[in-house]
C-alpha cells in the first residue's frame, strides 16, 4: 500500500518560523507566534498568487465570508503561499482582499514544517504549497482540510464555505454575488439594499472603473443596470432580483 504523501498535523503546534514581510517602504518580521498564539485563526494556503483557482475563487470567498468569520470567534484569517512579499502584497492589492493578511513563505518553510510543501518544476513553479486550509487554535491544529493527492491542482474541500460550516454549522452560507452598477443609478441603490436586507455580501462592479459598456452587454446581454449574478447565474435588474428574492 503506498503511504499517503499529505498527513494532517490535527493536535500538532504549527511550525514556528519567522517571515520577512514588506510594509509600505519598511521591512517587518512578522512570527507564527505572533500570528497564532492566544487566537483563533483560520489559514488557507495555496500554490501561487495570481494563479487561476487561487485569484478567482480561492481568496475572494474568504475575504466575502470574513465577517461571518469574526461573528463566530475567528481574530484573523491568514493567506499562506510560497511566494515572496512583493508578490503576496501586490496580490492583495489587486484582489481588494483588505479582509485577508497574506503571509509570504517565501522560502517554504512554513509550507516544509507542514508537511505540504510539493514540486511543481514541471510547471516552472519550483516548490510550492499544495493546497489545504486548517484552523489553529493558540497554535495548535485543531482541523485540517486537505485537498486529494490527484494530478493537477484540486480544489473540493479548503475552500471557504467548507471552512464556515465546520466552525458554524448552524450559519447559512449565502451564494456569492456579483453586481454591475453605475455611479448615481437609483436603481442600483435599490438592488444593493434588497440584498443587504436578505442578508447577501456582494462584489460590486461599477462601470467606468472597474468595466465598460461592452463588458457589461457581452457579460449580461443587456446594456442597462444594475446587473445581478447570484451563485454564477444571471438575475437581471432590480426588478428581477426583488421577484428572485420574494
Amino acid at each position: 500500500m503506498t503511504e499517503a504523501r499529505f498527513t494532517s498535523k490535527e493536535g500538532q503546534k504549527v511550525p514556528s518560523v519567522s517571515f520577512p514581510c514588506r510594509e509600505g517602504e519598511s521591512w517587518v518580521t512578522k512570527t507564527t507566534d505572533e500570528i497564532f498564539t492566544y487566537r483563533n485563526v483560520v489559514v488557507f494556503s495555496l500554490p501561487g498568487a495570481f494563479t487561476p483557482t487561487c485569484s478567482s475563487t480561492h481568496l475572494p470567498r474568504y475575504n466575502a465570508l470574513a465577517k461571518k468569520f469574526e461573528k463566530h470567534g475567528i481574530d484573523e484569517i491568514v493567506c499562506v503561499s510560497v511566494n515572496d512579499t512583493f508578490v503576496m502584497n501586490a496580490w492583495a492589492a489587486d484582489q481588494e482582499a483588505d479582509n485577508i493578511t497574506v503571509i509570504p513563505d517565501g522560502n517554504g518553510e512554513f509550507t516544509d514544517g507542514m508537511g505540504m510543501l510539493v514540486d511543481k518544476a514541471e510547471l516552472g513553479f519550483g516548490k510550492r504549497s499544495w493546497r489545504y486550509s486548517m484552523l489553529v487554535k493558540d497554535g495548535v491544529v485543531e482541523k485540517m482540510f486537505i485537498e486529494p493527492d490527484v494530478p493537477g491542482d484540486p480544489f473540493e474541500v479548503s475552500d471557504a464555505d467548507t471552512m464556515l460550516a465546520y466552525i458554524a454549522p448552524e450559519e447559512e452560507s449565502k451564494a456569492p454575488v456579483s453586481i454591475i452598477t453605475k455611479p448615481g443609478c437609483p436603481y442600483c441603490a435599490k438592488a444593493k439594499t434588497l440584498l443587504g436586507e436578505k442578508g447577501y455580501e456582494f462584489e460590486e462592479i461599477v462601470l467606468g472603473k472597474d468595466a465598460s459598456l461592452t463588458s457589461l452587454t457581452a457579460i449580461s446581454g443587456r446594456e442597462t443596470v444594475p446587473q445581478v449574478f447570484i451563485g454564477g447565474k444571471h438575475i437581471g435588474g432590480s426588478d428581477d432580483l426583488e421577484a428572485f428574492l420574494a
